[in-house]
């Protein structure tokens, strides 16, 4: 009964997750796309009120005239819309996920003896300390040198490095699936400390100012936009890291971290095209393809250095006839069973007799030989010539004889 709960909770989180994830990411996309193509006003009365940039669009059958103030607007409105509750979310509902998915079975899911061997306790531990040491690391980062001369770069720079340092050292670590996965929880973090600490905090003081008819201050917009620009590129190589395991052959790889760090530079690259395209349709910067060419040799390259070896060289020949039932009976009893059993069901499946095998047949071609996902990490050892069985025994139609 715990594991049909906890599946239920993995997938309502999931699910959450991703409507959440949804309205974030929409909303920073939204708002970079808006900076970029503000035109300064024609109106002089705007101009006067201290609007520094406006754009006219239409979308769903009306037009819209949203404007930027350069500092702030000469009166506030008595509804000021705040956008923090959809980056609040999306991190709270992603890290019960990571909760009930990981730290709740350490053993399983982050702990890969074939890569570190350690206590569940410890594995917790180290894992909870990659969100929280990137996020100070980071900030230091950018507390330090954010607002130097030529900062911007420098920063750029010294992430990038942070970056892979820590996508190397947690591969060296954890389950290859499970690194994968904390890197992008762990830029995630990132993203959502940088509104709970630096963005919010520097609006709600510009707000208290306006009101309070104080001076304000232009520092907190900055620093507001300054982490906001990192939070759109940090989108990408988020959204790598937590869909590639579904995708084994991304983190089982022997260099799993140059995998990671390669999808996410293309990433980066990709989204710094969309940035600028928009500055190039007003003929503010020269036309970006270039990052997305980049991008896409990046992504061209993994493709074929992550291609599979020729069958004949796999380890794993075809079998030379038939296989029976009975001969995939024994593999699921042998690999599968203890997690897909009577005594455990995880996720509602059963192995443990031929009319359950034929049922859930797809499911076990798809998991064991077509991502190679199970059993989980391997810890029950199937072999090669295993996979091959399954897979001969699929493709000939998957019977009971």
């Amino acid at each position: 009964m715990e594991t049909y709960l906890l599946d239920w909770a993995n997938l309502l989180l999931r699910w959450l997750h991703v409507i959440v994830a949804i309205a974030w990411i929409g909303s920073s996309f939204y708002f970079v796309f808006l900076d970029s193509s503000l035109t300064p006003p024609e109106d002089e009365q705007l101009k006067k009120d201290g609007v520094s940039g406006e754009l006219w669009a239409v979308h769903g059958g009306g037009f819209y005239h949203p404007v930027k103030f350069a500092v702030s607007p000469p009166k506030l409105p008595e509804h000021l819309h705040w956008f923090y509750w959809e980056s609040y979310s999306t991190w709270l509902s992603g890290f019960a996920l990571f909760l009930v998915s990981y730290l709740w079975s350490p053993s399983v899911y982050l702990i890969d003896p074939n890569v570190f061997e350690w206590s569940p306790a410890a594995a917790i531990a180290g894992a909870l300390a990659f969100l929280v040491v990137f996020w100070l690391l980071y900030d230091a980062i950018c507390r330090t040198l954010g607002e130097k001369e030529n900062g911007d770069a420098k920063v750029g720079a010294l992430v990038l490095v942070l970056v892979c340092v820590a996508a190397w050292l947690a591969t060296q670590l954890f389950a290859g699936r499970a690194a994968f996965l904390l890197v992008g929880a762990m830029i995630a973090t990132a993203m959502s400390a940088n509104v709970f600490f630096w963005i919010i905090p520097g609006q709600r003081t510009v707000v208290a100012d306006i009101k309070a008819g104080r001076p304000v201050d232009p520092i907190h917009g900055k620093r507001g936009k300054q982490r906001s620009v990192h939070n759109t590129y940090f989108t990408l190589p988020v959204l790598f890291a937590m869909l590639s395991n579904h995708y084994s052959f991304t983190y089982a790889h022997e260099y799993n971290w140059l995998v990671l760090i390669g999808m996410m530079f293309a990433g980066a690259a990709i989204r710094q095209f969309f940035v600028m395209r928009h500055g190039y349709k007003l003929g503010r910067n020269r036309h970006p393809w270039p990052y997305a060419a980049v991008g896409v040799v990046a992504l061209v390259a993994l493709i074929v250095w992550l291609r599979p070896a020729p069958a004949d060289s796999a380890g794993a020949a075809t079998p030379a006839g038939p296989v029976s039932m009975a001969q995939v009976q024994t593999i699921m009893e042998q690999r599968c069973v203890m997690c897909h059993g009577a005594a455990l069901q995880s996720k509602n499946v059963r192995l443990d007799s031929p009319a359950a095998i034929q049922q859930h047949a797809m499911t076990v071609y798809q998991q064991v030989v077509v991502s190679r996902q199970m059993p989980m990490n391997n810890a029950t050892g199937i072999t090669e010539s295993e996979r091959a069985q399954v897979a001969q025994w699929f493709k000939d139609g998957a019977g009971t004889d």
